[in-house]
């Protein structure tokens, strides 16, 4: 054993407390720290401070000294909505939206205003919005907006603080929102200032700066949360159907998936330990935990998502209370239907948001036995949604993978998991380069998603099982819903319509099963009886017969538009070539067409979902054997066959 060394302690002078050379210590072992850390490495460019307001931060606020929890709180959303192919239409879409009759306090449309103007038209800012390439959508939702008083006169506030942040004068108005239990403000800023140049606004002042301004302007306005309406505040959290606070604070003592609420000394712990255990109880009522001892709970797996869709739910039913009037309505929702539930069959009776800031609207359907169903905005095409009256059928979508996706898989199946552009020509020798860059743009998007790898040698990894995450993919890209149109057109414009219906389409077996479809059947069948359509021992139209109404249909809806427009129609034969814009669409019995027309002429042709995104743009259209394809100057041609 080593001999022990003496230790002789070095007292220092009298009263001294050790600062200065624990002050040294403390700038040494930073320095060290600083060379060792990796963190302390200049990180990756993200992006997140780029732009104006990058720096800026609510330091100059007086209320710094306030904690969180002091702050009045106030939600705040941004969204960048991008032109891109959708142009100017995109823009006016939305304001209009934003204008739309119920918002306002009276129940009447909303009122446009500005920094300066009260009531203004939008047709003005949207004529100086027609060249942007973005715009900025904010909602501001105050927690206190019933106490806000004049929403205007703080939005004003708080748009002249942002503009002294980013450092520019913004273009924007604002609408105040009133039909729901909490009064909010949107607000539409431009892309372009007043020199023309593109606003770009740093990441992390939209998601951080532009709320702790808002937060500042409202508990300058209010004053601080005092500590009772903190504990109000709370415990109204105890029985929501919702993420809260409190199931955030759950989470974070949570150990191998169980609960316990710990102990506490003081009356706040006291407090807080009360408030969640009145929680965790509530989540066992609602069966998204189990008791697992005397004061300890497990948690069923998924209780955060749950939780959250639940919330999404309760919006959803009290949006739609506040705009039909109705108490508490009886929505089902299409995502709780087993996988091998029969399809559901009805007509489109509303649209409500999903998403203001996205314009994605939910929709609503009412079943033949009158039950109303919610479809999510994700199953709905946003270029071609069904109208009001519409009939449609719903049913659970299957999870299928694309043909891209097979194509991929093929490959990487015998080259161990591995795709690449070279190859997939080895592959398959007769695929070219535009087929190879659409494969890529695929991977691209499945990357995002955590689906595959792309490598450093241009290669892709994509891995085991990767048909089936794909269709998974694209299974909850649809919220797990498919929607179908079985007619454009409602079953009372079917009843006596020169055309095939799908009442038509019936077959005496469906017809039966509803009342409501039996009945729309027999008033079909006597007005075709009527017209001569259908003789006296007849109960369903002949194929020659449906031929003949829809050829009579297509001739009739032709001619009026030609004598609206002072047009030709034309009608094309095999391999016939024609050239004009896609000017819109309309609906007939036999489904939707398109219109696609120049100077002189139009022609009516099948609408096909891929043609929504290409609306104003220039087209050629060929009828082969197969049916009518369309191409533009960019892009390959697609294939709108019936």
């Amino acid at each position: 054993m080593s001999e022990e060394r003496p230790f002789t302690p070095r007292l220092g002078r009298m009263r001294d407390q050790g600062a200065p050379a624990g002050k040294r210590l403390s700038r040494q072992l930073n320095k060290t720290g600083a060379r060792l850390s990796k963190a302390s490495r200049k990180s990756a460019f993200t992006g997140a401070r780029y732009g104006t307001g990058g720096a800026a931060r609510t330091g100059g606020s007086r209320y710094r000294h306030l904690s969180r929890q002091q702050m009045r709180r106030v939600i705040v959303k941004v969204h960048i909505a991008r032109a891109r192919g959708a142009g100017p239409g995109l823009f006016r879409a939305h304001v209009s939206y934003l204008q739309r009759d119920g918002v306002d306090r009276e129940g009447d449309g909303g009122v446009l205003y500005n920094r300066d103007e009260e009531r203004i038209s939008p047709r003005e800012f949207l004529e100086r919005s027609e060249h942007d390439r973005h715009q900025f959508r904010i909602i501001v939702s105050p927690e206190d907006g019933a106490r806000m008083g004049n929403l205007k006169l703080a939005t004003r506030e708080l748009m002249a603080r942002m503009e002294r942040d980013v450092g520019r004068r913004l273009d924007w108005v604002a609408v105040d929102h009133h039909n729901t239990g909490h009064p909010h403000t949107h607000i539409v800023v431009r892309g372009r200032d007043a020199r023309m140049k593109d606003v770009v606004i740093a990441r992390d002042y939209l998601t951080k700066g532009l709320r702790e301004a808002a937060e500042d302007l409202a508990t300058q306005r209010l004053g601080p949360r005092r500590t009772l309406e903190i504990a109000g505040a709370r415990q109204k959290q105890v029985d929501q159907d919702r993420w809260t606070g409190l199931d955030h604070e759950i989470e974070k003592r949570l150990e191998n998936g169980a609960f316990s609420p710990g102990d506490a000394s003081s009356n706040k712990e006291r407090f807080d330990r009360s408030l969640r255990l009145a929680r965790i109880r509530h989540l066992e009522s609602l069966g998204l935990a189990e008791r697992d001892g005397t004061l300890s709970w497990r948690m069923k797996q998924g209780w955060q998502e749950q939780l959250k869709r639940r919330g999404r739910r309760g919006d959803i039913i009290r949006t739609l209370a506040a705009e039909f009037g109705e108490r508490e309505p009886d929505i089902r929702f299409v995502q709780d239907c087993a996988k091998d539930a029969a399809p559901i069959r009805g007509v489109v009776k509303a649209y409500g948001p999903e998403d203001e800031l996205r314009d994605t609207r939910y929709l609503l359907v009412e079943d033949f036995e009158g039950g109303i169903w919610h479809v999510p905005s994700a199953a709905v095409d946003v270029h071609a949604r069904p109208p009001q009256g519409a009939v449609v059928e719903l049913s659970r979508a299957r999870a299928m993978a694309r043909a891209a996706d097979k194509a991929v898989a093929e490959v990487a199946g015998q080259t161990g998991g591995i795709w690449s552009e070279a190859l997939h020509a080895r592959h398959d020798p007769g695929s070219k380069p535009a087929y190879h860059l659409t494969l890529k743009r695929r991977l691209e998007v499945l990357r995002r998603v955590g689906i595959g790898e792309r490598l450093a040698t241009g290669e892709w990894h994509v891995g085991e099982q990767f048909l089936e995450r794909a269709a998974a993919y694209e299974a909850r890209r649809s919220g797990g819903v498919k929607l179908s149109v079985l007619s454009w057109l409602s079953p009372e414009m079917q009843i006596d319509r020169h055309g095939e219906t799908w009442i038509d389409s019936l077959s005496e077996n469906d017809a039966v099963r509803l009342k409501a479809t039996q009945e729309m059947k027999s008033r079909r069948q006597t007005w075709l009886r009527e017209q001569g359509y259908l003789g006296a021992d007849q109960s369903t139209l002949g194929e020659e017969q449906k031929a003949r109404l829809r050829a009579l249909e297509l001739k009739r809806e032709s001619e009026a538009i030609a004598a609206r427009s002072g047009r030709t129609a034309v009608q094309l034969s095999k391999d016939a070539r024609f050239g004009g814009r896609l000017e819109g669409h309309i609906d007939l019995a036999a489904g939707r067409m398109a219109i696609i027309g120049n100077a002189k002429e139009f022609a009516l042709v099948p609408w096909r979902s891929s043609l929504g995104r290409q609306m104003g743009r220039e087209l050629t259209i060929k009828r082969t054997a197969s049916g009518v394809g369309w191409s533009m100057d960019v892009g390959r041609s697609r294939e709108l066959s019936r």
